[in-house]
Parts: structure tokens; sequence; C-alpha cells
């Protein structure tokens, strides 16, 4: 699998001047460290956070190596939606898990929203966090039918919906609350926006305040034993090697170029984002109070958040995207544009929503971003099998940000000794990294992405 790609496309969050920006704590690579951090993504940052937050005046020493610049991954990339799965997917979990683990896995993305809300509030952070409410808008009845039907059966049949979920089953008063055309139904609950990348470079700058060091455009190309009977690890970079005890793999999408147990476990998958504004002069529009996923047919949806100023950031696009398999499926390739989804969002807010018609609302950004997807869907946490102190938290399926907190939360309690096992931690056992799961040969990714569409 290749590395990331040298020159991305900026992405709007990316537009936030940070000093971290091309940072490297020392000249060199430290020779030596207690833990390294492979990514500064999400998942590094707050990983590296929650070591160091309850270090103890033991004086971890933390190296944070990332391949390109702070933060460009897919954390610098995404939607900013902070938005649990409350009812979509609960019935394929019911099917594949039981009902108390599928309950168990939206009580953990539940309580993330809450958990990132602490976070944001403790450290006092700048990153435009909001708690909105969350409008799922169906306006194709071939995924609105099912969906609805899962959902009433599950509900009669006993399985416990979070009380915050509410169901709009009339299309009339879908319509009126959402203010999105043609709507059939809705469900809404909590949910939040964020500015991803202002929040993982504080938490950054968190921990280079308590002695961490980071390195930029310091790719990781290798992690082997160091084979002394010493238990430790050498890694690897253009720019010198550390020899470490334990070390935190957080390269979601390019996890198997560093470990191979993963090459058929987490794929990338391309995806692509945008931003709209009224310019200046434009009419004034409706301002969207809540955040949206609006679903079209099989597989086809949008996804987006409001942000205080006005403006919309909407992902998505999947009527383009999914065309051709080229276009998303294992492609690792942010510095292009996928063909014809960025006029997917010409007079999108108009097209779309009431009271935008005559706003002149325009897209001010485009830039895609490549995501993890898990071979089942769910993500990879825990400690590897037959490596001692490799740590791995991947495979976030393009629904990291209410996982990622809780994750990196049990990974450092593991890594600091904690904890011996993740049964001690939040973890919902479907995300555990066993040896049983990694043998596992099925795939079911690219169906859940792209459906019965031919692979082109």
């Amino acid at each position: 699998m290749p590395l990331p790609h040298d020159r991305p496309m900026p992405s709007y969050w990316l537009s936030f001047s940070s000093d971290l920006s091309k940072h490297r704590t020392t000249e060199t690579v430290p020779q030596e460290a207690d833990v390294v951090v492979v990514g500064s993504g999400y998942s590094g940052a707050a990983t590296a956070y929650h070591i160091l937050e309850n270090d103890d005046g033991k004086r971890t020493r933390v190296v944070i190596l990332e391949a390109r610049d702070v933060c460009s991954g897919a954390t610098g990339r995404n939607g900013g939606h902070v938005k649990p799965d409350l009812y979509f997917n609960a019935s394929l979990y019911e099917k594949r898990f039981g009902p108390r683990a599928a309950e168990a896995l939206t009580e953990f993305e539940t309580q993330q929203v809450m958990e990132v809300k602490k976070l944001v509030e403790k450290e006092q952070i700048d990153c435009d966090f909001e708690l909105v409410r969350a409008l799922d808008v169906f306006v194709d009845s071939r995924v609105a039918g099912p969906t609805v039907a899962a959902y009433k059966n599950m509900k009669a049949n006993g399985y416990h919906f979070p009380d915050d979920l509410h169901f709009v089953s009339d299309p009339k008063k879908a319509e009126q609350v959402s203010g999105v055309k043609g709507a059939l139904a809705a469900f809404s609950h909590t949910a939040a926006s964020i500015w991803p990348y202002k929040m993982v470079t504080h938490l950054l700058h968190r921990c280079l305040g308590w002695g961490a060091n980071l390195q930029t455009n310091t790719p990781v190309l290798s992690i082997s034993d160091l084979s002394d009977g010493s238990g430790r690890w050498r890694v690897k970079t253009p720019r010198g090697e550390v020899v470490t005890k334990k070390v935190v793999v957080a390269a979601n999408a390019y996890l198997s170029a560093l470990l191979p147990e993963f090459n058929d476990k987490i794929i990338p998958a391309r995806g692509i984002v945008c931003r709209i504004a009224v310019p200046e002069q434009g009419k004034m529009a409706p301002h969207l109070n809540n955040s949206y996923s609006i679903r079209y047919g099989p597989q086809e949806y949008d996804y987006l958040i409001s942000r205080t100023d006005g403006s919309i950031i909407v992902g998505g696009a999947k009527q383009k995207v999914l065309l051709d398999d080229a276009y998303w499926h294992n492609n690792t390739d942010d510095s292009q544009l996928i063909p014809g989804a960025a006029n997917y969002f010409d007079g999108y807010m108009q097209r779309l929503f009431h009271g935008w018609e005559n706003s002149g609302a325009k897209v001010t950004h485009t830039w895609t971003g490549v995501m993890g997807y898990s071979s089942d869907l769910m993500p990879w946490v825990g400690e590897m099998p037959g490596k001692p102190g490799i740590y791995v938290t991947a495979g976030f399926t393009g629904h990291g940000m209410p996982r990622i907190l809780g994750c990196a939360t049990a990974i450092a309690s593991l890594v600091r000794g904690d904890v011996q096992y993740l049964s001690e931690t939040k973890i919902p056992p479907p995300y555990w990294i066993t040896k049983d799961r990694l043998r596992v040969k099925k795939n079911i990714a690219r169906e859940y992405m792209a459906g019965s569409r031919p692979s082109l």
C-alpha cells in the first residue's frame, strides 16, 4: 500500500493557520522513546494526550511521527460531524452480534458526543464545538421503506433504542422540520459539530507542553523487533530510527503498510467534501440549526453541518463517487478531485433546502480525503496478538468522530499499564483485535459502500 500522497489538496479546515505546521520539536529524530505514536490525526493526538495527561510524574518519553504535515490526513479532511449512529445500522449489528451487543455499540457512540464536549470544556479548546440535533432525512422510498420497517420491527420486538432518538413519520412534517424538499421521513438525535483541525492541534500543543516530541514530514517505513530479547521495537524513518518499548499505530487507511496483517482488513476509501457559503451580496438564507444526513437511493447519501458563520460543510456525492470503484476503492490520492463529484455540489443548497433558492450560495472550497474502511465495518482497537507492545487504533470506516476519543482513552490505559485487557475498558467487544478476528477472510466493506453496483 502506498504512503500518503506528497501533495494533498488543501481542505477548508486546514485554512486555519497553526504554528504546528511543519513542526519538528528537535532537529533530529530522537533515537529512543518510551512510546512512539504513528500519526498526528485525531487518533494519534488523543492517544498521546491521554498517555501524558495521567503520566503522574513518570516523564514518559512520547514521540509522535507524522508522514506529512500535522493532522493533514482524514481528520483534517472530514465533515466536522460528531454524529453517533443510533438506529441506521442497528439491524445489521443485531444480526451480526445480537441485540445486547448492538445496543452497546450504540451506547458507546452516544456517550462519545458528551465525552468530546467534556474534553473541549475541560481544555477550553477553541474549536467551534456546537451541540446540535442531527436530522437524518430520507427522500427516496427505496431507503426510507426498509429503514423505517426495520426500526418499527426491532422496537416491537423489544430492542431498546436510545430515548434521545425521535422519529418523524409524516412526510409533510418531516419536510417542515428539516427544510429538505421532498422529505419522506426523518430521525433526529443529539450530535455535535466541530472544527477538527483546531481540536487536534490544541491536543498536540498540550502534549508538547508535557514533553512530547513531534516530528512532521517523517513517514514511518517499518516497525521491526529489535531481536535482542529486550522486547523493544525499531521504528524506521528516512530521517533515522527510534528504539522504543511501545508503538501506537494510528495510521488508519495506511495501517497495512506497517502491519501486513491488515492487508485485507482495512482498505483505503476516498471521499469528497466541500464548503458552501452565501456571498456578501447574496440573499439571506435560513440558518440551519441542525446537522444532517440526507439519504437518497441505496448507498447514496450526503452529510452536512451548518457553521455559526452560516456556511455549510457537506460531503458525500455518492451518486458520482460510486460510479467507478477506481474513484474511491483502495484509492489514496487526496491530491485530486473525484471526477464529476465537484460539480455535484453546484447549486446544492438551492436544490435541496427550502428558502435557499435565491441565496446565491456557492462552493468556496472542495477537497478529497482518504478514510480507512474496515473489512467487517468495526474499528480495530487493541494490542496486536503475537506482537507485545504494538497497539492499534484504526479502521473507523468513515465514522471516526463518534468513536475515536473513547478508543484513544482505552489504548492509552493499555499503554500506561492501568489495565491489562480491553475488557477492563468501555470498548465494545466487536472492536477488539483478536487472533480469531484477524483470521476472518470475508470483507463486506465494498458491499456496504457500493451495494450491488458492478466494479468498473
